[in-house]
């Protein structure tokens, strides 16, 4: 589980091919702190695991399904990703419950500069619009932020200079594809409600 604070921008160094999906090797410090062999690392949003350590970063194998339905198709060497640790036992959840598994990737609408914040306009799938309100959580690129406006196909988010300054959210233009997950409990109400109509619940 994470909270979709960033800790660090980290670069893609690699993709090798490994059976049906892929070996990709990440650069990183601030997340190999106490970071060791099986532990979990969400990297813009996609919940990855350690397999190998290097002295300037990890290595994760990717699946072919997280391939298919993230933004890790676009990644080359190079490409800047959002990084942060699974959360600890105890700590405080400064953004919200994140787990790691995207639901859809979005397009960058517009961008808006303000005098102390930026509001990007994503598209938004029919699929998950029911799961996406004002003021509810979502998580772009692995960063926990709070939907700030939101219509049939697009919603909209508000970012601080942190988030700018810190997250590869501050350098991204329209056109740009990003990861989206949805609130858990967002997603858990619709299954629900799904059932209920189905007489299955």
């Amino acid at each position: 589980m994470f909270t979709g604070l960033v800790e660090e921008m980290g670069s893609v160094v690699e993709r090798v091919p490994s059976g049906d999906g892929e070996r990709i090797r990440i650069e990183a410090s601030v997340v190999l702190g106490d970071t060791s062999h099986g532990d979990s690392i969400s990297v813009s949003g996609v919940c990855l695991t350690v397999v190998e350590q290097t002295d300037n970063g990890f290595v994760a194998d990717v699946m072919a399904e997280s391939i298919e339905h993230s933004t890790i198709s676009t990644w080359t060497p190079g490409t800047a990703v959002n990084l942060e640790r699974a959360a600890a036992v105890g700590d405080r959840l400064g953004g919200h419950i994140v787990q790691g598994h995207v639901d859809a990737t979005a397009t960058v609408l517009a961008v808006t500069p303000g005098d102390k914040w930026s509001v990007i306009r994503l598209s938004l799938e029919p699929a998950i619009a029911p799961l996406v309100a004002m003021k509810g959580s979502i998580t772009v690129d692995g960063v926990s932020l709070t939907v700030s406006d939101v219509g049939k196909d697009w919603f909209e988010v508000s970012l601080i200079p942190e988030t700018l300054a810190v997250t590869t959210l501050g350098v991204r233009k329209v056109g740009d594809a990003v990861n989206l997950e949805t609130d858990i409990l967002a997603r858990q109400v619709m299954r629900i409600l799904e059932l209920r109509e189905e007489g299955s619940a």
